[in-house]
Order: structure tokens, then sequence, then C-alpha cells
């Protein structure tokens, strides 16, 4: 009987188990910890396995990635040739985008400003500015940020988009290669940042690069720390030439207790959560691939770590 060998800090294996277990009546499921013959184990569900994690699976056929980004699986020694996948729920991308757009909201209708006003008892009015007028810039345009894109332009934003490739969407202005990326940031009174992370995207908002945002304009990062210079975005923060910023993700995580942004009033920091998998909706999409794999048909959603999408 083979074995599909799970490992996650974040996900819970009581729920995956429960909800592949009926999908998949010839495999045994189990933890990291607990694999009795690493030789039986032919599939991995695993979200940031250690270095090392792969070496002991010897006959390993498929490895599931439990999100979206896939930078963690980038220049392992321990990683067979394997078909690799991601998660492709449409429920992730519901989720992103609803965290995305109350990101967008909050700072559209200037609420950060009516949030410092009532910690210090004052009543302060501010004009509501209509959707159209609010420049919106999404940084990626693949599956997230696409979906993400689409539903702020459904909003009335005047949303824009930037992609290393050229694509297309209804009612968005897409721009695409490295030449355009300045003028697009220029033109972004907030920025969504929704890059994959690849030796192409790392450190790609440099100080050189954030300082052509709208002085003044926001900052919503739910894609991956290492895109930004945090320093030098900290610093902008801290200065004025960005004046808010919405950060589900950083250089270093968990965040250090000592970072200078947790005491930063102009930021807003969540743990990592703008999207995660939901297993009631995904285990499905996860078994259908080991099915696929074992009828000897092309798996769904491969992902190609090199290229980070």
């Amino acid at each position: 009987m083979s074995t599909l060998v799970f490992y996650s800090e974040f996900d819970s294996f009581e729920e995956w188990s429960a909800l592949l277990s009926p999908y998949l009546p010839g495999i045994t499921l189990c933890r990291a910890g607990e694999v009795k013959d690493p030789d039986a184990v032919e599939f991995a569900l695993v979200w940031k396995p250690p270095h090392g994690f792969f070496g002991p699976y010897r006959n390993l056929k498929l490895l599931v990635n439990l999100g979206a980004g896939v930078d963690s699986l980038v220049g392992r020694d321990d990683l067979p040739e394997i078909p690799i996948i991601r998660l492709s729920d449409p429920n992730m991308g519901r989720m992103m985008a609803g965290y995305v757009l109350f990101a967008v909201l909050r700072y559209a209708r200037d609420i950060p400003a009516f949030e410092r006003a009532q910690r210090e008892r004052r009543w302060h009015y501010l004009h509501p500015r209509l959707p159209s007028t609010v420049r919106v810039g999404v940084l990626g345009l693949g599956e997230l940020g696409s979906y993400a894109a689409m539903e702020l332009a459904r909003q009335g934003f005047d949303v824009h988009g930037w992609s290393r490739s050229q694509k297309s969407l209804e009612g968005i202005v897409c721009r695409s290669g490295m030449t355009s990326l300045d003028e697009f940031l220029a033109g972004s009174d907030i920025l969504v940042v929704m890059l994959p992370l690849t030796p192409q995207t790392q450190g790609l908002l440099s100080a050189e690069r954030l300082a052509k945002l709208p002085r003044g304009g926001a900052f919503i990062n739910v894609s991956r720390g290492a895109i930004v210079d945090q320093a030098a975005l900290t610093q902008a923060l801290s200065n004025g030439n960005i004046g808010e910023a919405t950060l589900d993700v950083f250089d270093r995580e968990p965040l250090p207790p000592d970072d200078p942004l947790w005491a930063m009033d102009n930021v807003l920091i969540t743990p990592h959560l703008a999207s995660v998998a939901i297993p009631a909706t995904a285990a499905q999409q996860v078994a259908e691939n080991i099915q696929r794999l074992a009828r000897g048909e092309p798996v769904l959603n491969q992902v190609f770590p090199a290229r980070g999408y």
C-alpha cells in the first residue's frame, strides 16, 4: 500500500486526512514524523517543508503544494524530478480578492484617518471619493492577481495591472515588461503587490522603485516579503513618501517583535493569512490529481518552481 506524507506547521492533518481518505481508499495518509516505511511514500502534501525533507522518499511520484506560492521549493537538492501541483481552489481566489478589496476600500474611504480620530475622540470629516478617481495598481496578474483586479474593477476603481507577459482583462489597463514598470508604479495611488517570488522578482521593489510611487499613497503586500526592500519600505513609511501600508507578508516570518513596523500607526499587520487553502473544497482536487497520475494521465495545475509559478 502506498503512502501520502503530510507536512505543514499551519494546516490540520486531521482535517485533511478525514476529507482525503474517502477519495483515496488504497493510500495510507500519515504525518511526516510517523512514516514507518519511507520507500512506500509516493505522494506528498506539504507547505514549506524543511531542507532535506524529501531525501528519504526515494519513490516519490507527486508533490502537492498546500498553497499558491512555490518559492520554498526552489533550488532544493532533496527534491526529485517529479510533477509538482499547486492548489487552484476558487475559494482561495475569493478569499484573496476579499482581503485585497478590504485593504483597498480601507484606504479609498480614509478609514485609517477615522481610526486615529476616534482614538483622539475627535470628530473628523473627510468627504468620500468616487472609486473611479482612485488609481489602483495590481502588480502581478496571475490567477489570484487577476481575480483581485477584476473584483476591484467591478467595484468601480480605476484599475491598472502589470505582469511580466502581456495580459488582457476586461475593464483593466494591462501593462507588461520592465520598461513599463516605473510608469505603472507612478500611476498607482494604491499599489497591491501580488507577484510570485522568483529570482527575477526578489528585491524588485527597491528603494528606487518605491520612490516612484505617488507621495502619500498606500501600499498593500499579499504576495511575499522578499519582493520588497523592507528597510526601504519602513523608511518610506516613516518619512511619508508612502502614507499607509497593509502588510500580510514580510522578509522574515514571524515578523520579529523588535521590528519597527509593529509600532507604526500607519501600518496594518496580518500574519500571512490573506488567502489559505480550504480543505473542504480542495481535497477533491488533490485526490483527482493522485488518481490521474495512477491512470497515466497528465496532472492539473502543474507548477515549475524555477519559474515561480
